[in-house]
C-alpha cells in the first residue's frame, strides 16, 4: 500500500462529514473549492481529502497553505492504480465522517448542494443520494453534440439494472453512510464510475437524486477519453458478473459465440463452401477461433485477479486446438455418412459440435469464474 503524506493544520477527530476529493493536476482550483465547500458546510463538522494521483503541478505547496484555514487532508498515491475510482475508495478507507460525499475538482459539480445532497441520509429517507444533471431541475453548461448524447443515454440504459430508475447513474458526485460503504461486498474498481461500483456491491435499496446544474471546467483539463469509455464497459461487464453471477458468463459466451458464428459464415463463404464445404469449414474456424481471442483477451485482462489456474492461455490453446479438431472431424463426418448434406449442413453440425466442445471444455478449465471470489483483501480495495 502506498505511503501515505498527509498535510492536516486544523484537525477534527469525529467529524460528522467527509468529503473525498479525487484529484490529478488540480492544484489551481482547490483555493476556490476549498472556499466553496467551507461555506456550504458551514454548520457541520467536517474533513476535506484530497485524494491526488502523483501530480506534476504544486498540489502539496497549494494544500499545506490551504491546510491552514480549513480541515483539509492531502493523501498521494505515488503508485496510483485503478483510476479515480481506486483514488475514491482509498479516501473513503481513511475517512472519519459518518457520511461520506464524492466529489470531483474542477467545480463542474457544484458544492452549495451539499447540504442537499446530505439531508435525505441524514433524515433516513435514502441510503445513497446522487446529484443528477438530467433530472427535472438539473442542468449542464455547454451544449452537448448527437454522438454525445446518444453515448450518454447507451451508457445509462446499461447501468439500469445496477441503479434502476434513476436519471444519472454515471455522476461523480454523491453520498452515502459510511456504514453503507463498510458493508460494500468484493470492491473491484475500474475507471471512473465508482457511484455505480458502491450502488451495485453495497446492494443499496433506497437512492434518491438531487438536482444540480453541472458547470464548466473553470481550469485545467478534463480527464474524460476513449479509453476511459471503454474501461466504462470492462467496468459494466465485472458488475454484471456480481449481480448475476450464473447469468452473465453464459450470456457473454452467447455473445461470442454469436459473433464466431458470423465470422465464421463470411469465412465458409470466402473459402468456397459451396463446393468443397469441408475443406472450407477447416480454413474457417480458425478466424472464429480470432475472435473467441478477443474475447478471451478481454477476459483475462479483467478477472486475472479471480481466475483460479496459472495459464488461462495455455487453457485456451488446448480449448481451440480440441474446437477445431472436432469441428474439421464433424464435417468430415457429415460429408460422408449423411445422405446428401448440403453446405449449410455440414457448416451448422460441424461449428455446432465445436461450440458445444468449448462450452464444455471452459467448464473444465473454469474459464467462466468471473469476478466471484468471495473475499479481497481491503488493500485491494482500497487501491
Amino acid at each position: 500500500m502506498d505511503s501515505i503524506p498527509k498535510i492536516s493544520s486544523i484537525s477534527i477527530e469525529t467529524p460528522q462529514v467527509t468529503v473525498i476529493v479525487p484529484t490529478i493536476n488540480e492544484a489551481e482550483n482547490f483555493p476556490e473549492l476549498l472556499r466553496r465547500i467551507d461555506a456550504a458546510l458551514g454548520p457541520w463538522s467536517y474533513e476535506v481529502i484530497i485524494v491526488d494521483d502523483n501530480s506534476a503541478d504544486d498540489t502539496p505547496a497549494v494544500c499545506a497553505k490551504l491546510a491552514a484555514t480549513y480541515p483539509l487532508r492531502l493523501m498521494v498515491r505515488s503508485e496510483p492504480k485503478n483510476g479515480l475510482s481506486g483514488a475514491v475508495l482509498y479516501g473513503m478507507a481513511e475517512a472519519r465522517g459518518e457520511f461520506l460525499c464524492v466529489m470531483d475538482a474542477d467545480l463542474q459539480h457544484p458544492p452549495e448542494k451539499l447540504p442537499e445532497l446530505l439531508a435525505p441520509l441524514q433524515n433516513g429517507t435514502a441510503d445513497f443520494v446522487v446529484g443528477s444533471r438530467y433530472m427535472p431541475g438539473g442542468s449542464t453548461d455547454g451544449t452537448w453534440g448527437t454522438l454525445r448524447k446518444i453515448n450518454s443515454r447507451v451508457a445509462t440504459l446499461l447501468a439500469r439494472p445496477f441503479a434502476g430508475n434513476i436519471t444519472d447513474p454515471m455522476a461523480g458526485f454523491f453520498a452515502l453512510r459510511r456504514t453503507t460503504y463498510a458493508g460494500a461486498q468484493q470492491l473491484t474498481p475500474l475507471g471512473y464510475k465508482i457511484a455505480l461500483e458502491l450502488m451495485c456491491k453495497s446492494r443499496v435499496t433506497a437512492v434518491k437524486e438531487i438536482p444540480i446544474h453541472f458547470g464548466l471546467r473553470q481550469k485545467g483539463r478534463s480527464k474524460l477519453s476513449l479509453k476511459q469509455q471503454f474501461r466504462y464497459l470492462e467496468h459494466l461487464s465485472r458488475l454484471y458478473d456480481f449481480k448475476y453471477p450464473r447469468l452473465s458468463p453464459v450470456f457473454k459466451f452467447l455473445i461470442a459465440t454469436l459473433i464466431s458464428w458470423i465470422v465464421g459464415v463470411a469465412g465458409f463463404i470466402y473459402q468456397g463452401g459451396a463446393h468443397r464445404p469441408v475443406y472450407a469449414v477447416a480454413a474457417a474456424y480458425p478466424a472464429a477461433i480470432l475472435i473467441t481471442a478477443i474475447f478471451h483477451l478481454r477476459y483475462v485482462r479483467t478477472q486475472r485477479e479471480f481466475i483460479p489456474r496459472r495459464h488461462p492461455w495455455l487453457d485456451f490453446a488446448a480449448i481451440t486446438a480440441a474446437e477445431w479438431i472436432v469441428c474439421v472431424w464433424t464435417a468430415h463426418w457429415t460429408w460422408h455418412h449423411l445422405l446428401d448434406p448440403t453446405p449449410a449442413d455440414i457448416f451448422v453440425f460441424s461449428f455446432g459440435a465445436a461450440t458445444l466442445t468449448r462450452y464444455i471444455l471452459r467448464k473444465e478449465f473454469m474459464q467462466d469464474i468471473r469476478g466471484l471470489r468471495k473475499t479481497l483483501p481491503r488493500e485491494i480495495e482500497a487501491g
